[in-house]
C-alpha cells in the first residue's frame, strides 16, 4: 500500500510540476527536504518548489573544491538549468550544530574566527545565487540534538563539547549575522527564530521530530511556519 501511495505521489508532483505557473529552486541541505511537504501544494497551488537538497552540505565547506558533498558544484549546476522563476535558500545548521565548533578545536582557533569564516562563505554564495533571479533566505533551524540524543547524526556529533544552548546561541548570532547581510544587500530574509526559540533558550518541543533519533523537525509542524511566513512576508508569495 505504502508503494502505491509513494507512487501516485510522485505522478501528482511531476503532473504539478508540468503545470504550475511558477517555479521556485530550494537549495540547501537535508532540512530544505521540508518543501516537499504536500501542505506547499495545498498553500500554492501554482507553484512548484523544486528541493535541491545536499545531505551535510555546510557553508564552511562550500568554497573547498576537496568537500565530500560537492555542494556548491551541485548548487551551482541547478542554478545554471533556469528552470525557475524564484530562489530560496537555507542553510547553516550543520555549521552552527557542528562544524564551526569543530574547526575550531582541530584547528585550535577561537570559535568565532570559524563562525565569520563560514558567514563570508554564506556571504559568497548569496551574491552569487541573487544573480540568478529573486532570492529569498530563510534562516537556519535551531539545535535539536541535546545531551540525551540518539541516532546516527548526534553520535557523529559528540565530538564536540558544546550545549545545546551554546550551539542554539551560536545558530541565532548566525542567522542576525545573514539576516543583516541580506538587508544591505536588498536580499529577501525570512527569520524564523523567535517562532522557533522556547523560554529554555533552546528549541519548542513542538518543533522537535518524533523520531527521537531523527535531528529535522517536525515536518508538519515546520512547514507549516514557513508556510505562514512565507505567505505574510510577501505580497508577491507564490501562490
Amino acid at each position: 500500500m505504502g508503494s502505491v501511495r509513494s507512487t501516485v505521489s510522485g505522478l501528482l508532483r511531476k503532473l504539478h510540476r508540468h503545470m504550475a505557473k511558477h517555479k521556485v529552486l530550494v537549495l540547501g541541505d537535508s532540512h530544505v527536504e521540508v518543501f516537499s511537504n504536500r501542505q506547499f501544494l495545498f498553500a500554492f497551488p501554482k507553484t512548484y518548489f523544486d528541493v535541491c537538497s545536499v545531505g551535510g552540505a555546510t557553508v564552511s565547506g562550500l568554497e573547498n573544491p576537496r568537500s565530500k558533498t560537492q555542494a556548491f558544484q551541485i548548487f551551482d549546476n541547478a542554478l545554471k538549468e533556469k528552470d525557475y522563476n524564484r530562489i530560496i535558500v537555507m542553510l547553516g545548521e550543520v555549521d552552527t550544530g557542528f562544524v564551526i565548533w569543530y574547526r575550531a578545536k582541530k584547528y585550535n582557533v577561537d570559535v568565532i574566527e570559524m563562525f565569520e569564516q563560514a558567514v563570508t562563505n554564506y556571504a559568497n554564495l548569496l551574491e552569487k545565487t541573487n544573480q540568478f533571479g529573486e532570492l529569498t533566505v530563510l534562516s537556519t533551524p535551531l539545535p535539536t540534538i541535546d545531551d540525551t540524543s540518539c541516532g546516527e547524526v548526534a553520535n557523529a556529533r559528540k565530538e564536540i563539547s558544546a550545549t545545546q544552548k551554546e550551539r542554539t546561541e551560536l545558530t541565532l548570532r548566525f542567522n542576525q549575522a545573514i539576516e543583516k547581510l541580506c538587508r544591505e544587500k536588498n536580499i529577501r530574509y525570512i527569520n524564523l527564530d523567535n517562532e522557533s526559540l522556547g523560554k529554555d533558550g533552546v528549541v519548542k518541543q513542538e518543533l522537535k521530530n518524533k523520531d527521537p533519533k531523527d535531528h529535522h523537525y517536525d515536518d508538519g509542524q515546520y512547514a507549516k511556519l514557513i508556510i505562514s511566513k512565507l505567505k505574510y512576508n510577501n505580497t508577491r508569495s507564490p501562490s
